[in-house]
């Protein structure tokens, strides 16, 4: 069962003062290209986080958020009562006469007036934040099985679309070797020479092996076969499915530069136009 490299996921935990929320948006990468974003207070955390996120999701460009709101009577941030009573002291022997409402205004808009003491990290609240990072990581992969599931619907359609092409292509194989059987026949006759007939049977059987489509059908048959199979596998392997469809293309180019049809050269279009459309998603594929 695939799985796309696009999804999202999110999850909130209510503390007793406060909100956590955590998000994860993921976009095709060719790796795990991660980027977290979390208050400095966990920073020390974020190693064991990024393996736990790696192992999660594997590969995508993934952004990482962990936000903080603070619900309840809580602050890190104190006032420094020394500094704020010596700035007010020196203002007064400037200004003896001012308010002292309007010298306190002051005086904790100076450097140093307020200080942010280091919160230290709650190993209980920790486990719980890692309950909800555990709970938006299942969400976004979720939502990544979602739109697997969509994208092997639309690969499907389009694998059917090219074997479809490729057989009315195979249909019309035996107009297209007739036309040339006679295209070379008038050639020859406006000529106005004598040859020998067994040596041009042997030219023309020659020459109509060069043009011969039957490998490639073989070969193009077998590689729609192998990226059903492949669909279908336990693995999410969205680097084997754009290998196949490399070797999908090579075919359908062979058997273009040989039909030397219109109609056939029209179908061979058509295939191509599909197999493009299934290259762009298969860059999504986990």
């Amino acid at each position: 069962m695939i799985q796309s490299m696009t999804g999202f996921g999110k999850a909130t935990l209510q503390l007793p003062t406060k909100k956590i929320t955590v998000e994860v948006k993921s976009l095709n990468s060719k790796g795990l290209d991660l980027n977290v974003r979390m208050p400095s207070v966990y920073r020390e955390m974020e190693l064991g986080l990024r393996n736990q996120i790696s192992q999660s999701l594997e590969r995508g460009k993934v952004d990482f958020s962990l936000y903080i709101e603070v619900t309840g009577e809580e602050t890190s941030t104190k006032v420094n009562a020394p500094i704020v009573k010596a700035y007010i002291a020196q203002m007064r022997e400037i200004l003896p006469e001012a308010d002292a409402t309007e010298l306190m205004k002051m005086a904790v808009r100076m450097p140093d007036a307020l200080k942010t003491e280091r919160d230290e990290i709650d190993e209980t609240e920790w486990k719980q934040i890692q309950t909800v990072i555990d709970e938006a990581l299942t969400n976004i992969n979720t939502f990544r099985k979602d739109e697997g599931l969509s994208l092997e619907t639309e690969f499907r359609l389009r694998i059917e679309n090219i074997r479809n092409f490729m057989n009315q292509a195979i249909a019309l194989d035996p107009e297209r070797i007739d036309n040339i059987k006679n295209r070379l026949q008038t050639a020859i006759d406006e000529l106005k020479v004598t040859v020998d007939e067994n040596r041009f049977e042997q030219e023309l059987i020659y020459y109509l092996e060069k043009l011969d489509i039957t490998e490639e059908k073989v070969r193009l048959t077998n590689h729609l076969d192998y990226f059903l199979e492949t669909l279908a596998g336990n693995e999410a392997n969205g680097r084997k499915l754009g290998f196949i469809t490399q070797e999908m293309g090579r075919e359908i180019n062979t058997m273009g530069s040989k039909s030397n049809h219109a109609g056939m050269q029209k179908l061979v279009v058509q295939m191509k136009d599909e197999l493009e459309k299934i290259k762009e998603q298969v860059l999504n594929v986990l």
